[in-house]
């Protein structure tokens, strides 16, 4: 697995911690890899459709 670091604002990472402390994710880095997952699918398929550049994709984010 790669590593990436982003910034975001202190009442987003407030809430991500309070998700951990809810037991509803082991940390804040599955929580915020579950978002990315989420959004690629949601929004992904639509680019990689419109994309020439990509010419097969197995679905596996």
């Amino acid at each position: 697995m790669d590593r990436i670091t982003i910034r975001l604002p202190p009442q987003q990472i407030e809430l991500l911690e309070l998700l951990v402390e809810s037991g509803e994710f082991p940390t804040v880095s599955e929580a915020v890899r579950y978002a990315v997952r989420e959004f690629l699918s949601q929004r992904g398929d639509r680019i990689l459709r419109d994309s020439d550049q990509v010419t097969s994709f197995d679905g596996r984010l």
